[in-house]
């Protein structure tokens, strides 16, 4: 018997893993949207389309079904984990692929194990276009492993465990977000005030000559080098960035930023930073990072 998935959310990343794997009437599907009068009958055509079992209340789509993903704007996240705590069946496995914060899914956790369903993080690590199924996904929690088995007779095709702490896959996926948006963040911040003062090719030539490719790892120990030897020195250099880029009228939030973080390393005094990239996080978690700061809250969620 073909397996049967309960899916909470049908917009971009719910319609288009349900029509890549074709799960038709295996897919009992709840979206809120068909509770506006407005949205309601561009929903009903949409499960339509995808042959899914449309359902008009929660409670009708995960009614018997022992694997739920929820798939909903992050801001709806933890409200519609609480909800579908109300009417899961014991024992289902729920698959939380929303993008919040470890603690955001920790909370999770807590109202779904508390109605005896399992709890499984999962960190979706790519646009779902064109990947689909093949996108890469995360797994932590408890029941990980039994998940990722379901997922897998689902067509999911790339999938990865990493361990069995509730928020682990999540807090991945969200301090990478610092890298990868905040490079977008800093690329318009640059790119729009380089277009203002009509240097924008010259500035573009200018990063590619000096852009080197290397590992992350080894870009990070460089990057904290010239932080912990210069960074009071920079800030300074940074905080004239901020002014060109107000007498642009550009704006300069990231700079700012910017000048805060190197005011803050270059703040210690060190004047040759020690060797590798664990050694420069010891000197720089000790005085920087506030005591007792952590990535999750370390409360475990028996999922």
């Amino acid at each position: 018997m073909e397996q049967e998935v309960g899916l909470i959310g049908f917009g971009e990343a719910g319609s288009t893993f349900a029509m890549a794997g074709a799960w038709g009437a295996r897919a009992h599907v709840f979206d809120c949207k068909t509770e506006s009068a407005a949205d309601r009958d561009a929903m009903l055509a949409a499960y339509a389309q995808a042959h899914v079992l449309g359902a008009r209340f929660m409670e009708d789509a995960l009614s018997g079904v022992g694997l739920v993903i929820s798939l909903v704007t992050a801001d709806q996240a933890l409200d519609v984990a609480e909800a579908a705590a109300e009417c899961l069946t014991p024992g289902a496995i729920y698959c939380d692929m929303n993008s919040v914060a470890p603690q955001t899914k920790e909370a999770a956790a807590r109202a779904i194990v508390a109605v005896g369903g399992h709890y499984v993080d999962v960190a979706v690590m790519a646009p779902v276009h064109p990947a689909r199924l093949s996108v890469p996904l995360l797994l932590s929690g408890a029941r990980a492993e039994e998940a990722a088995a379901r997922l897998g007779a689902l067509g999911f095709a790339n999938m990865r465990v990493v361990g069995e702490a509730v928020g682990r896959a999540s807090s991945i996926k969200m301090i990478r977000s610092v890298m990868v948006k905040g490079i977008e963040a800093l690329t318009a911040e640059c790119v729009l005030a380089a277009e203002a003062a009509g240097v924008r090719d010259e500035v573009l030539a200018s990063l590619d000559a000096s852009e080197k490719a290397r590992p992350w790892a080894e870009r990070a120990d460089y990057n904290l080098d010239r932080m912990l030897v210069h960074g009071l020195r920079r800030a300074a250099e940074m905080e004239e960035v901020v002014k060109t880029l107000e007498g642009l009228r550009t704006g300069a939030a990231m700079t700012r930023g910017t000048v805060e973080r190197q005011r803050a390393i270059g703040a210690l005094g060190v004047k040759v930073a020690p060797e590798g990239l664990e050694a420069k996080l010891g000197v720089i978690s000790k005085d920087v990072v506030p005591a007792g700061a952590g990535i999750c809250s370390g409360e475990e969620v028996s999922a």
